[in-house]
């Protein structure tokens, strides 16, 4: 995708997702959407499309619960094929050449101090983002939840919390190739590496994640089985929240067993933009749905 016009794209397609899950019980034709975000029906449609690859109406279809509930019912079987292979699947070239590189207790007691973590501020295909890449690799990767200095500045601290003695210089020359090697991947590009930072506990169910295959669920529950705590959801969410490194560490692939999406450190409608986003891109059959759109 090309970051810098599906970033302004996502702005109004994020608010159109918001109203679709808080309008859920109500069926919204596409000229009411339209309404709601600011465009003619033509130009919403064409925005859409831009974005997703397909219609607000093919695409309505992936953010509903008795999809994430049909994804629900298949992921077992996906997920062992999966951690049998030792990948995520051949669906998602990044998890081809991503390694995970844990921090030692020494340098996890020290909260990076000595550590100089280079940042930036950059467009993606779901909203500005904010990388923080280091010597031995990203160590962070987040989204910026609103718009303007304040917002920016919240995400930073965010992420920060990490890495409390760390020296943060930003760059944004230096990590700009690494978001478009992240959000735009080629074959060509080298190898990236994540520096996790995080108990034993919580390094396992982010390894983990990178198991689940793009446009595929898991719960908490499933999740903790995988790892032999079939009665440690809580634990297993708890971990999955405190994901620092978002879409690499595809901690939004985790959803409640009811099939609801929500509760997503970057927002939900961020959440559900994802998941319908991987999941338009892994089915290719269906026809179109009807002209009303619901949720």
């Amino acid at each position: 995708m090309d970051n810098s016009t599906t970033a302004r794209d996502y702005t109004r397609i994020e608010a159109a997702i918001q109203l679709l899950a808080v309008q859920r019980d109500d069926q919204m034709s596409l000229e009411e959407i339209a309404a709601e975000v600011g465009l003619s029906p033509f130009h919403f449609q064409r925005l859409f499309k831009r974005w997703a690859g397909l219609s607000p109406k093919r695409f309505q279809q992936y953010l509903t619960v008795d999809y994430a509930k049909s994804l629900l019912a298949d992921s077992s079987s996906v997920l062992d094929a999966a951690y049998g292979a030792g990948l995520s699947g051949p669906s998602r070239l990044h998890d081809l050449f991503v390694a995970c590189e844990a921090m030692t207790p020494g340098d996890y007691k020290s909260q990076g101090a000595d550590l100089v973590i280079r940042y930036g501020f950059h467009p993606s295909g779901f909203g500005e983002c904010l990388l923080y890449l280091t010597g031995r690799g990203v160590c962070g990767l987040g989204f910026v939840v609103g718009e303007g200095a304040q917002a920016r500045a919240a995400a930073h601290e965010d992420l920060a919390r990490n890495w409390s003695r760390a020296t943060f210089v930003r760059d944004d020359k230096a990590t700009a190739p690494v978001v478009r090697a992240i959000f735009a991947p080629r074959a060509s590009d080298k190898p990236l590496t994540l520096l996790l930072k995080g108990t034993n506990f919580q390094i396992r169910v982010w390894e983990a994640l990178l198991a689940i295959p793009a446009g595929h669920t898991t719960t908490y529950e499933a999740l903790g089985a995988r790892l032999g705590m079939p009665r440690h959801g809580r634990a297993v969410g708890n971990a999955v929240a405190n994901n620092a490194i978002s879409w690499l560490v595809p901690c939004h692939r985790v959803i409640r067993k009811t099939g609801i999406v929500h509760h997503y450190r970057w927002g939900g409608a961020r959440k559900r933009a994802m998941l319908a986003w991987e999941a338009a891109r892994n089915d290719a059959c269906g026809a179109e749905p009807s002209d009303r759109i619901a949720v």
